[in-house]
């Protein structure tokens, strides 16, 4: 014992290992309320770190080549056979790269939905929110960038749909398409720079954002059910917060709670339906990509399809996309404006008033109704559905400045309740 403390103490003298450890677990004082909704955060880390060792694992066999081999197959596609047939255990990495990357969105949309019920976007946590939002858009691209490397059908003419939305742009659309793909057409250049991005550029943003994300958090405090600032109150002696225990072991043994739940709903899924009916894997991705054949239906993968359906839902103008395609933007960036939307005098939805809590849940029905939509094959009667859907999504935040301020509000108990 008395070596490692002269290890521990040799390291501290080099490198603030104690230091960071009482800042962020130790002596990091979380409120004494977190409930079910603050799993995310740590799943969504947990989920961080699982793709990206997966990931190594699946670049060992995986090969960025879109020419074919000599069955016929393009390479790439004959690559992912390859990890799931003859690779020892390739099957199970592969799988739980596909089902984690469905997992990461699907925490970190309840993460945010954390973020909307308690008021985490508010003073003075702005910029916590600001990170936050970036690191979805850069999972975004991420995933969107994995979506193509299996070089299935689905994931050639995914990425096409997807790609070809920029050259709606007017004037740069489509020098902007040309630049994304590196070549006239999705082919080899393409696959090779998006293969890049995936698991060196992008990731390594991804970290670093995440790093800036916890470091901001810590810096402020979290937020908590009530929507109370516990650093408000302090012992006069100590200065710790009065409503405050250590995140660690108290929170860090509870999110182990979480984590094993997490597990075992996540290897359900992994060992019984990986695909989850074509939504987490499409069908049409067992299939190597043929440029000569297009799928009956095409659409992005379950996550980017609420903002699909909003494309899809505003009507072409002079037979250009361009205003959906903006539409959609829109869906994504005005996330980013949410601290200053909100003028409620409330942070937690528990003192909100009725207005607020009906305009959230009809938020959530028109997200999932528009992700819904987005799966399905384009009718007039779904459009119309969706062009209501994105109406209700769209007046959430466009109103929130109004509906916020005149909403009745309850009084806020200056501490924690027990």
């Amino acid at each position: 014992m008395n070596s490692l403390t002269k290890l521990l103490g040799w390291v501290d003298d080099r490198f603030p290992l104690t230091a960071n450890w009482k800042a962020h677990l130790s002596e990091y004082y979380a409120p004494k309320n977190f409930n079910f909704w603050y799993y995310f955060g740590s799943l969504a880390l947990l989920v961080l770190v699982l793709q990206i060792v997966t990931g190594i694992f699946l670049t060992m066999n995986y090969k960025p080549d879109a020419s074919l081999n000599g069955s016929g197959v393009p390479v790439a596609f004959a690559s992912v056979e390859y990890i799931m047939r003859d690779v020892p255990w390739g099957w199970l990495i592969r799988y739980m790269h596909s089902t984690g990357a469905s997992a990461f969105f699907i925490v970190v949309y309840l993460h945010m939905m954390r973020g909307l019920m308690y008021g985490s976007y508010r003073k003075p946590r702005e910029l916590i929110w600001i990170f936050g939002m970036l690191i979805y858009l850069a999972l975004m691209a991420e995933a969107f960038m994995g979506y193509l490397l299996p070089w299935g059908q689905m994931s050639y003419w995914g990425a096409q749909v997807i790609i070809n939305l920029f050259s709606a742009i007017p004037v740069v659309g489509p020098d902007i398409s040309i630049w994304i793909r590196g070549d006239y057409v999705i082919g080899d250049a393409t696959l090779n720079r998006f293969f890049a991005f995936h698991v060196i550029a992008v990731p390594l943003v991804l970290v670093g954002l995440v790093a800036a994300h916890i470091i901001a958090l810590h810096e402020v405090g979290s937020n908590n059910p009530e929507g109370i600032e516990i650093k408000k109150h302090k012992d006069p002696v100590t200065h710790i917060p009065l409503d405050g225990i250590p995140f660690h072991p108290y929170y860090s043994v509870k999110d182990i709670v979480g984590v094993v739940v997490f597990l075992m709903v996540f290897s359900a899924i992994l060992f019984f339906a990986p695909d989850m009916g074509g939504y987490f894997i499409e069908f049409n991705n067992y299939f190597p990509a043929d440029p000569m054949k297009t799928p009956e239906h095409i659409a992005p993968v379950w996550y980017f399809t609420p903002f699909y359906a909003i494309l899809r839902a505003v009507p072409t103008m002079f037979g250009s996309q361009f205003p959906g395609v903006i539409a959609m933007g829109v869906a994504v960036m005005i996330l980013f404006f949410l601290p200053w939307l909100d003028r409620g005098a409330v942070k937690s939805i528990r003192y909100r008033g009725t207005i607020y809590k009906v305009a959230l849940t009809l938020f959530i029905i028109s997200f999932v109704g528009l992700g819904y939509l987005g799966v399905l094959p384009s009718t007039p009667l779904y459009t119309i559905y969706a062009q209501i859907l994105s109406v209700i999504y769209f007046a959430f935040f466009f109103l929130m400045p109004w509906f916020t301020k005149i909403d009745k509000t309850k009084p806020v108990p200056e501490r924690i309740p027990d």
